[in-house]
C-alpha cells in the first residue's frame, strides 16, 4: 500500500448482485492492496450464503453489508458509503462485481486527484480508463461542448481529461465532494445513477476527470450486439426500461444544462429506434423502452413493479 493511501483513508464500496464467486474473488484480491478496507453490499444475492466463504473473506480490511431485498445500485451505494462513513473514510472508491482493476489503479487515481487539488480544482471524482475486452470501445471519457459530443481522447500517457460524469465503477470520490453534492440518488434503482450525480456535482461546482494513466477492465452490457462490423452494448429489456425511464427523469430536472439535454436526448432517440429494430427479441426491447418513457414521464421512480400504467 502506498504513503498516500496511508496518510489518507481509502474504503472501496463493492456491490454485488449473484455474482460468479471467482470472478468476485479476483476484484477483493485487487482491491485488498489498494485500499485500506473494503466494503461489499450485497443486493440478496442468491448466492449471498456463500459470499462469505470466499477465499480472502476472512481478511480483517473486509466488511459485509446484506441488505434484505435488492434495493438497486444507488442505495447500496449509500448504504457502503454510510459504512465507510462510520469507519472514518476521506475517500470512497466504487466497484461492479465484473470489474477488475489494474494492479496500481486506485494509487494512481489518488495521486491524479492529489495533482487536481494542488492546482486548485474542485473535484467531484476521478476515474480510470476501462477496457471491455469483448467489444472495440471507444474512448470512454466524454463531455459535451456546445451541441456535440466529444470522446476525449488520451494523447499521453499521464493526461487527466475533463468530463461531464464518469461510470461509478472505477471511480474515486473524496467524501468533501458527496458532503457538497449528495448521495447517489435512490429512486431511479440502476441506470443513470452515475451521469445523474456527476452532473449534479457539476452544478454543485465540482467536475469530474478521467485519468489515463489508471487502467481498469470492465464488462458493459450483456453479450454486444454486432452491427456493421461495430459492436454495440446490449441490455436486457428490463435495463432498458431504466435506461429510458431515467433519462427522461433526468431531462426534466431545471438545473440540468439545457444543451447536454438535447445532446444525449438525440442519442436516446437513436438507441429507441436502433434497438427496437435490432435487439432480439424486439417487442420486448420496444416495449420496455416504450414504458420506461412513459413512466419517466409521469415520474415514476423505484424498483419497476410490473405495472404498465
Amino acid at each position: 500500500m502506498t504513503q498516500l493511501i496511508k496518510k489518507l483513508h481509502v474504503a472501496a464500496v463493492a456491490v454485488t448482485y449473484n455474482p460468479e464467486i471467482q470472478e468476485l474473488e479476483r476484484l477483493l484480491a485487487q482491491l485488498i492492496g489498494q485500499v485500506n478496507e473494503v466494503i461489499v453490499v450485497d443486493n440478496a444475492s442468491a448466492n449471498a450464503a456463500l459470499l462469505p466463504d470466499t477465499q480472502i473473506a476472512t481478511a480483517k480490511a473486509l466488511h459485509w453489508i446484506f441488505l434484505p431485498e435488492n434495493c438497486g445500485i444507488a442505495a447500496a451505494h449509500n448504504a457502503g458509503i454510510a459504512e465507510a462513513r462510520r469507519l472514518g473514510a476521506t475517500h470512497i472508491a466504487l466497484f461492479d462485481q465484473d470489474s477488475e482493476p489494474a494492479d496500481d489503479m486506485v494509487p494512481c487515481l489518488l495521486a491524479a486527484l492529489e495533482r487536481l487539488e494542488a492546482m486548485g480544482h474542485s473535484v467531484a471524482c476521478v476515474g480510470p480508463r476501462y477496457v471491455d475486452e469483448r467489444q472495440d470501445n471507444p474512448p470512454p471519457f466524454i463531455r459535451v461542448e456546445g451541441l456535440h459530443l466529444r470522446r476525449c481522447v488520451c494523447t499521453q500517457a499521464d493526461d487527466i481529461v475533463a468530463v461531464d460524469y464518469l461510470i461509478s465503477s472505477g471511480s474515486l470520490i473524496p467524501m468533501s465532494a458527496l458532503d457538497t453534492a449528495g448521495g447517489m440518488r435512490s429512486d431511479l434503482f440502476i441506470d443513470y445513477v452515475d451521469i445523474e450525480w456527476g452532473m449534479r456535482a457539476q452544478h454543485k461546482g465540482l467536475l469530474s476527470y478521467g485519468v489515463c494513466a489508471a487502467g481498469m477492465r470492465h464488462s458493459l452490457g450483456n453479450r454486444p450486439l454486432e452491427f456493421l462490423g461495430r459492436k454495440i452494448p446490449l441490455h436486457s429489456p428490463l435495463r432498458h426500461y431504466y435506461h429510458f425511464r431515467n433519462a427522461v427523469l433526468l431531462y426534466k430536472e431545471p438545473w440540468v444544462r439545457w444543451n447536454w439535454k438535447l445532446v444525449d436526448g438525440w442519442r436516446l432517440c437513436l438507441k429507441y429506434v436502433f434497438y427496437s429494430l435490432f435487439a432480439r427479441p424486439r417487442m420486448a426491447h420496444w416495449g420496455m423502452m416504450t414504458l420506461g418513457v412513459w413512466h419517466g414521464l409521469r415520474g415514476k421512480t423505484g424498483k419497476f413493479d410490473g405495472s404498465t400504467s
